[in-house]
């Protein structure tokens, strides 16, 4: 995904431009949208990728819960309430989008109206005020409309799995059984000629025809995760959002032992040992078997000598708290996408600049991250990698956006770094916002 917008979407009324980059970095007060744009990704997409399990947009899912569709619309007053609709849309590639508005159906939004483009290319799936099924067209020479296909019980999920969605459509849609164009088919509007096979062929070979449909989801992290454990009993593993399947996982990945434990074990201590919070992390089984119970425990060495094993509750909150998501951005099989919420939560300074860094590492390999944060020491730790080339990430892989409050709306800062950390196209209020934490955590 390369940028977002949003409209009429929680606490943002008019457009809004968010660019993403491999690394993405969300500031800004409290309040102030940065969770309401994480959980919009995720439901772009599930609308775009999810079709082994198409599904309507959950917006209580968690770790979001935001309610009703009267309380996810924005209210420009009191006394105006929700807005009728409100749209987002996603650039996936260079002239490749696509934009969907949200109604009201009972209490919840359902979408209703999707579109794709690509280029000049595009196609307009929507319901009209009366509940009619319409379908649109076009290229760089007109607009046409024509009657939608086929009717699916349901008018969300019809708009709602693309892959499906457009695979009936086909060649069929545009080509009659001798290869003509279906022209008479075709309705034209505002001056546009008849359609042709010209229209045809360059609608059918447009890249929104082909898209890939993903067997896994972005990975989710709530701003709280899980609490350690004296002891745990083997379960099924259920990955959630607070990490309470991980410490299951790595005592799996521990039993199987086929090398996956192994290079997660030490890229963990790796990271434990930048951040000085740990130097080694172990899985303790209480008998042979995979049943048995377990513990978790890490170890702090000296400069000669090693520390004592020490159970994980037993040890710094942040340790806990960290784990699930190292664990899920250093194992391998994992989603290209992960929105993390405070990762750096209960960490103390030396050790957020240490997660900037893997973060760097990570969003390096190939892998999107959009992470909501208020360190300035992890967003100051990737500028300065960023600037030592410390990793394969460039300046134009780093996107910090900015949400400021703008009386009852917020408005999203597309903030950029230059070769030598330095920030450009920053707001007064950027520099203002870190100073005032800064006073903040000072006293001040």
């Amino acid at each position: 995904m390369n940028e977002i917008t949003l409209e009429d979407y929680r606490c943002f009324h008019t457009r809004q431009v968010a660019r993403l980059a491999p690394l993405t970095l969300l500031v800004g007060d409290n309040s102030t949208g940065k969770t309401s744009l994480l959980a919009m990704i995720r439901v772009l997409w599930d609308c775009i990728y999810n079709d082994y399990d198409p599904r309507i947009p959950n917006f209580k899912e968690e770790p979001f819960d935001f309610g009703s569709f009267d309380e996810i619309a924005h209210h420009r007053s009191e006394r105006s309430g929700p807005a009728s609709t409100f749209e987002a849309g996603v650039s996936i590639d260079q002239g490749l989008e696509a934009e969907f508005v949200f109604g009201k159906e009972g209490t919840i939004p359902e979408p209703v109206k999707v579109r794709f483009a690509d280029g000049d290319n595009w196609i307009e799936n929507r319901y009209d005020d009366e509940g009619n099924h319409k379908m649109r067209v076009g290229t760089r020479r007109g607009t046409w409309e024509i009657p939608a296909p086929w009717n699916v019980p349901g008018r969300a999920m019809s708009l709602l799995t693309p892959r499906w969605l457009l695979s009936l459509m086909g060649r069929g849609i545009f080509y009659a059984d001798d290869g003509k164009a279906k022209s008479r088919e075709f309705i034209r509007l505002d001056g546009t000629p008849s359609f042709s096979r010209t229209d045809a062929d360059s609608i059918a070979g447009s890249r929104f025809l082909n898209f890939r449909p993903a067997k896994e989801r972005p990975y989710v992290s709530a701003p709280i995760r899980s609490k350690p454990r004296r002891t745990y009993d083997p379960a099924i593993l259920t990955p959630d959002p607070e990490g309470d399947h991980v410490p299951m996982l790595m005592a799996d990945l521990a039993v199987k032992d086929d090398g996956v434990w192994t290079n997660l074990k030490q890229e963990l201590e790796r990271f434990g040992s930048s951040a000085g919070i740990f130097d080694e992390i172990n899985v303790k089984r209480f008998g042979k078997s995979g049943s048995a119970p377990f513990q978790i425990h890490v170890r702090k060495s000296g400069n000669k000598r090693k520390g004592p094993k020490q159970n994980l509750i037993d040890v710094g909150y942040g340790i806990s708290q960290v784990l699930p998501i190292l664990t899920e951005l250093l194992q391998p099989n994992i989603s290209r996408i992960a929105l993390l919420q405070q990762p750096e939560v209960h960490l103390h300074p030396s050790a957020q600049a240490a997660l900037g860094s893997l973060f760097c590492r990570v969003a390096g390999r190939g892998r999107q991250l959009v992470i909501e944060t208020h360190s300035d020491r992890l967003i100051d730790r990737i500028r300065m990698d960023v600037r030592d080339s410390e990793t394969e990430l460039k300046p134009e892989d780093v996107s910090i956006l900015f949400f400021e409050r703008n009386d009852l709306s917020v408005q999203i800062h597309s903030i950029r770094i230059d070769n030598l950390g330095n920030v450009l196209d920053a707001p007064d209020n950027y520099g203002r916002f870190f100073m005032e934490e800064t006073k903040r955590s000072l006293g001040i």
